[in-house]
C-alpha cells in the first residue's frame, strides 16, 4: 500500500511496508494516484492525465517507469515481509526491561480526568515502602536475564508524596549495578507540586527524564487541573510554572517532557502547545484525553476534523519558529526516517504485560499503570511472582497484526497497534483499535512527515 496525501504544498507518498517517503512534483503524484493497492496502473487515467496535467506521452512514460523503478528496488508498493515474523519478535518481550513503580497512590490534586481515579486508583490510597520498592527492584533485575539496561518510573498518584522513599531506592538500585551487570535508568513523573531544589538537584544527577504535567495557559490548565485543601480556590498554573522553569532550565533544556492533555473544552490545543513554547520550554508533548463517552469533557468522532487541523496548524508553526530561531520539539512529532526504533519494536509495540509492567504501593503486578486496579489484569504480586499467565499470554499475542483495523494503514509501523489500554477501555479488548486516537495519530505522522520533508528541501537534500 502506497499513502498519498497533500500538506503545507507537498505532494508526498509513504510505501507503508518499506517506510519510504517520496516528496514527489504534481505530476508525478497525479500518475501515482491511478494505481491500485498491488501497483497496477489503471490505463484508463491515460487520457485524463495527458489533459489536466499538460504531459507529453513522453512525460508520462518517464513517471512510469520511474515508479517500475521505485517498485522493482522495494521503495513503492513493497511486500510486507515482517508479518510471518511478528509473533516471534513478540516472544522476545517475554523479558523484563521496565517497570512503572506505583509510590503513591494519593495526590496532592484533584485533576477532572484523571484516569486513576484522584491517583487512588479507585481503591484505598498509600504510600509504597521502602521494603516494598525494594523488592520491586529485586523482582525487575530477576526476570531481566540477558538484559543490561533497566528502567524505572517513579509514578503515582504524585511521586513526590514519597520522595525520601523514591531517592533511597535510587540509592539501592546503584548499588545493584556492579554485582548484578545491570545499568537503571530512573525517571519520574510529576505534577510539580512540591518540586524544590532538592528534587531539581537530585534529579539532575540521577533521572534519566522527568515528565512535568501542564495543559497550557492559566485559564486552560487550571479548568481541569485543581488544587486540593486550603488552597483550592488558588491556580495550580502558578504555582507550578516558575517551578518547572527552574526545572528545564536546570536541565539545560534536556532530558525532559512538559506533558499535557487537551478535552473537549480545548479542542484548539495548539494554541496551548505554542504557549508552553512561549514560556521557554523546548521539550512538549500533548496527548488527546481518553475519557467515558458520557464525561462533558470527551472528545467524539465529530471532533476530528478540527483537532486534525489543529495538529497541521502545529506543524506549520514549528517550522515558522524554526526558521526564527526559536525552535522546539513536539514529542509525537520527534521522528527519525533513517533509522528510528528497530522493526521488532514497531511491531510489538511498548511491550505491555511482557517486558513492562506496574507495581502498587501494595506489591501488586499490573500489565502497565493504565490496567492498575482493574482484578482481571492482576498478574500477580512481588511475593508470589506472575499468578495469571493467560493475562501475560493475552498480551503476548498483542502487536501490529493482532489488529485487523491495521492492516491497510500506512502509519501502523509507527503506532505498532497503538495502545492495549486505550483499546481496551473502548472496545473491551486489547486487539481492538480506539478510532478517534487512530485517526488523530495518522494525522500526526502525515504532520511529523511533512515536516522532515520540509527541512531536507530547505536544506537542499
Amino acid at each position: 500500500m502506497v499513502h498519498l496525501y497533500e500538506l503545507n504544498g507537498y505532494h508526498i507518498a509513504i510505501d507503508q511496508n518499506s517506510g519510504c517517503v517520496h516528496a514527489l512534483d504534481r505530476a508525478t503524484y497525479a500518475v501515482l494516484s491511478h494505481f491500485d493497492e498491488n501497483g497496477a496502473f489503471d490505463e484508463s487515467a491515460r487520457v485524463g492525465l495527458l489533459r489536466d496535467e499538460a504531459l507529453t506521452e513522453a512525460d508520462l512514460e518517464e513517471i512510469l517507469e520511474e515508479i517500475a523503478e521505485l517498485k522493482k528496488s522495494g521503495q513503492l508498493f513493497s511486500e510486507d515481509l515482517f508479518k510471518p515474523l511478528a509473533q516471534g519478535f513478540k516472544q522476545r518481550q517475554s523479558v523484563l526491561k521496565a517497570m512503572c513503580l506505583h509510590v503513591a497512590h494519593a495526590c496532592n490534586m484533584d485533576c477532572e480526568y484523571c484516569f486513576a481515579g484522584k491517583g487512588e486508583y479507585h481503591g484505598k490510597a498509600g504510600l509504597m515502602s521502602l521494603e516494598t520498592g525494594k523488592k520491586a527492584i529485586d523482582f525487575l533485575v530477576e526476570n531481566s536475564p540477558g538484559r543490561r539496561n533497566l528502567e524505572v518510573d517513579f509514578f503515582g498518584g504524585e511521586p513526590l508524596l514519597n520522595w525520601e522513599v523514591c531517592k533511597e531506592l535510587v540509592r539501592y538500585g546503584r548499588s545493584l549495578e556492579a554485582s548484578t551487570g545491570k545499568n537503571f535508568r530512573f525517571t519520574l513523573t510529576t505534577n510539580g507540586i512540591l518540586v524544590d531544589q532538592d528534587v531539581i538537584d537530585f534529579c539532575n544527577k540521577e533521572m534519566g527524564n522527568v515528565v512535568l504535567s501542564l495543559d497550557g495557559c492559566k485559564e486552560t490548565n487550571d479548568r481541569m487541573r485543581h488544587l486540593k485543601g486550603s488552597e483550592k480556590d488558588n491556580s495550580a498554573y502558578e504555582k507550578i510554572v516558575p517551578k518547572f522553569k527552574a526545572f528545564a532550565d536546570a536541565r539545560d533544556q534536556k532530558d525532559y517532557y512538559m506533558r499535557g492533555t487537551y478535552t473537549k473544552w480545548d479542542l484548539h490545543f495548539a494554541d496551548e502547545i505554542l504557549h508552553m513554547a512561549d514560556l521557554g520550554f523546548k521539550e512538549l508533548s500533548m496527548e488527546p484525553v481518553v475519557a467515558p463517552m458520557s464525561a462533558p469533557y470527551a472528545l467524539h468522532d465529530e471532533d476530528a476534523e478540527v483537532l486534525c487541523q489543529e495538529y497541521e496548524k502545529l506543524s506549520l508553526a514549528m517550522l515558522e519558529r524554526k526558521k526564527e530561531g526559536r525552535p522546539f520539539n513536539f514529542y509525537h512529532y520527534d521522528i527519525d526516517l533513517m533509522g528510528g526504533p528497530c522493526i521488532s519494536k514497531r511491531i510489538s509495540g511498548c511491550g505491555v504485560g511482557t517486558e513492562y509492567v506496574a507495581v502498587t504501593p501494595e506489591g501488586d503486578i499490573y500489565p502497565c499503570h493504565q490496567f492498575v486496579g482493574e482484578e482481571r489484569f492482576r498478574l500477580g504480586t512481588l511475593d508470589t511472582g506472575i499468578t495469571n499467565p493467560d493475562v501475560h499470554e493475552e498480551f503476548t499475542g498483542c502487536n501490529v497484526y493482532s489488529h485487523k483495523e491495521c492492516e491497510d494503514c500506512f502509519a501502523r509501523l509507527y503506532c505498532s497497534g497503538g495502545c492495549a489500554a486505550n483499546a481496551y477501555h473502548t472496545t473491551g479488548t486489547v486487539t481492538g483499535v480506539y478510532d478517534l486516537g487512530c485517526v488523530l495519530h495518522r494525522k500526526r505522522i502525515e504532520c511529523a512527515v511533512m515536516m522532515k520533508v520540509a527541512e531536507a528541501m530547505e536544506e537542499g537534500e
